[in-house]
């Protein structure tokens, strides 16, 4: 029963309707907040990553695919995907601020890497945006492509041409 509920609620979201999304919010986010404070050992963190998981669902709605699962199912997901970015990102700016604070301990690198940046800004924003979430941050490409919300053909296109123009800009 709560299946076809969360169905029938999740079509109705698609058309925009935001009743519906009152009714899936309610029956469903408790669940996901518990799987987004598991995953985050957080609470503020977890409301985030649940606030954020539930814009998604407003604004993907029309893209959940029966075939492809429960509703439930594919709202999890959004949020785990959220969840796990989060963490990304932390660990991301732990290692920057380690950095801040020992310094450059290889000056060569830093060239390189001022070179690559320089590069990486001459990129098309879409390109740059892949390749920083393929690369950087470590996303699959089906990742890329949900937090995108972009064709995965379109995605490694970016990709496969943003790398490309790296390699001259780099002169590798």
């Amino acid at each position: 029963m709560q299946k076809e509920h969360h169905l029938a609620w999740l079509t109705a979201v698609a058309q925009g309707d935001q009743r519906a999304f009152e009714h899936l919010y309610k029956d469903t986010s408790g669940l996901i907040n518990a799987i987004c404070r598991k995953m985050l050992n957080s609470p503020a963190l977890a409301d985030e990553a649940l606030q954020e998981a539930y814009v998604r669902i407003w604004h993907n709605a029309s893209d959940y695919q029966t075939d492809k699962g429960e509703v439930l199912s594919w709202m999890v997901s959004i949020a785990r995907y959220r969840c796990l970015d989060m963490l990304r990102y932390q660990k991301v700016r732990q290692e920057e601020e380690y950095e801040e604070t020992h310094g450059s301990e290889q000056p060569i690198m830093a060239e390189e890497n001022s070179q690559l940046a320089h590069c990486i800004e001459a990129l098309a924003p879409e390109q740059r945006h892949a390749i920083h979430l393929a690369y950087f941050r470590g996303f699959s490409h089906g990742e890329v492509v949900s937090h995108l919300g972009d064709p995965l053909g379109t995605v490694k296109s970016w990709i496969r041409r943003g790398l490309s123009q790296l390699k001259r800009c780099l002169g590798i």
